[in-house]
């Protein structure tokens, strides 16, 4: 009698990874809309960062501030001090427990405390509210770039990175036109407020469209939750009108639980320090300059009303700079890209240093603009490529805390602009910005066209 023969286990179906999964969703609906509603907040936080420029000289007026006075030079510091502190906190929170619930809750606080600088009754009650302003918006950057970086496919990836930083050139417009519109209505002395409680408000748009936005699926697979990042997964498939393949997600191996240290240790020693390095030169140069433009204009004789048209016209050359940086991180990759605006923008810094006629000096400072948004667009792109997945946010924080670092040095080297420095200024800046450039290229990688990475090495 004949054996029955025993029947062939069936095949379990391979496990997708993470990467391939959003790269079969394809770029639809739900990446446009999530840049829109990162970008919306990254432009409040452009105006946040940006309005004590504009806001200084109505400051001034109502508290009886000396120019480049020590609390004119903490005012402009508070902010920056602030995201320094909420860059390295909300980084690090953001890899414990997911980027979604910092991504809600730094925009909430950037709102609460932005009103409340606008209805500061002394300069020590506004230096504090402007403190935790930073802190607030400190934890945006490193989770909104983490964000984006991991929903979007291998092959749109840096083009979006730089399309989320150059609305940063938005909020830079909507602050100067603002701040002369406000300039138009209201005496300087009032006018600061109203600019301080508008510039929160688009904040607040941003929160009520953020709860539509699931948690980034490489982070929830990272923390153990792949039930949850497949949902996340399908969320992104619903909105593109495509179909996520019915396998299951391919888990990482359980991993040790990963601290601040491992910046620091193996390879990434080496990349985070060289990456910090440039955020801290070309923050340094960035800041020191344009943080302090409107009062410099003033000093030359321009009239408010001049003063923020030109800014206006300075911040809209910023968007040649972007759109020239989206096609080239993709063309030549990011470290070329970044190094080249990093070069371009410390031959600028000379070039503004010699400019002696209005026109020279509203050309120079474009260019200036120009160069130093596209090198911005560029690091924004490179840098979270550079980070595995356990990592991201808080490398994206420690290095943008390096930036927040020179943030609040900026303001005291950059007063050198108003009493006669300039040349020494400039030259510093100039340096800062050539180290930067010879750090971005010392990194020695190239990650066009590579999945991100999902181990720490």
């Amino acid at each position: 009698m004949t054996q029955p023969s025993a029947r062939s286990p069936v095949a379990a179906p391979p496990a997708l990874a993470v990467d391939a999964a959003i790269d079969q969703l394809g770029l639809g609906r739900f990446q446009w809309r999530l840049l829109l509603i990162c970008g919306l907040t990254w432009a409040a936080d452009a105006m946040e960062v940006l309005l004590m420029g504009f806001a200084l000289p109505g400051i001034s007026a109502e508290f009886g501030l000396a120019r480049g006075s020590a609390d004119a030079t903490v005012l402009l510091t508070a902010t920056f001090a602030g995201m320094l502190v909420g860059a390295l906190f909300w980084g690090w929170l953001a890899d414990r427990i997911g980027r979604r619930t910092v991504f809600l809750i730094t925009v909430m606080l950037g709102v609460v405390f932005g009103l409340l600088g606008a209805v500061s009754p002394t300069v020590a009650l506004l230096v504090v509210a402007r403190f935790l302003t930073g802190f607030a918006i400190g934890g945006t950057l490193p989770v909104d770039y983490s964000m984006m970086a991991e929903f979007v496919p291998t092959a749109w990836r840096g083009r979006f990175l730089v399309y989320l930083e150059s609305f940063w050139a938005l909020g830079t417009v909507l602050v100067a036109a603002l701040a002369w519109w406000l300039s138009t209505v209201f005496p300087p002395e009032e006018a600061w407020r109203w600019l301080l409680a508008a510039a929160a408000l688009p904040g607040l748009i941003g929160l009520v469209a953020r709860f539509g936005i699931p948690d980034s699926p490489r982070s929830l697979l990272s923390r153990g939750q792949p039930a949850e990042a497949r949902a996340a997964l399908l969320r992104v498939a619903q909105v593109n009108r495509t179909t996520l393949p019915d396998v299951p997600l391919l888990v990482p191996p359980p991993a040790p639980p990963v601290t601040p240290a491992a910046l620091f240790r193996g390879a990434m020693r080496r990349r985070t320090v060289l990456l910090a390095l440039v955020w801290f030169g070309l923050s340094l140069g960035y800041y020191g300059i344009f943080s302090w433009l409107p009062s410099v204009l003033r000093a030359q004789g321009l009239d408010l009303g001049a003063v923020y048209r030109t800014s206006l016209l300075l911040a809209l050359a910023q968007i040649p700079g972007y759109v020239l940086a989206a096609y080239l991180v993709e063309r030549i990759g990011r470290r070329a890209t970044l190094v080249g605006y990093l070069a371009a923008s410390a031959v600028g810094a000379y070039l503004f240093l010699l400019a002696g006629t209005p026109g020279a000096v509203l050309a120079t400072s474009a260019a200036l603009s120009f160069s130093l948004l596209g090198a911005w667009g560029a690091l924004y792109a490179y840098t979270p490529e550079l980070f595995p997945t356990p990592l991201r946010t808080t490398g994206m924080g420690f290095v943008s805390g390096m930036a927040r670092l020179a943030s609040v040095l900026s303001p005291s080297v950059g007063a050198m602009l108003l009493t006669g420095h300039l040349s020494v200024a400039l030259t510093l800046f100039a340096v800062c910005f050539a180290l930067a450039a010879a750090c971005a290229w010392a990194i020695g990688i190239e990650t066009r066209g590579q999945r991100l990475p999902e181990a720490v090495v």
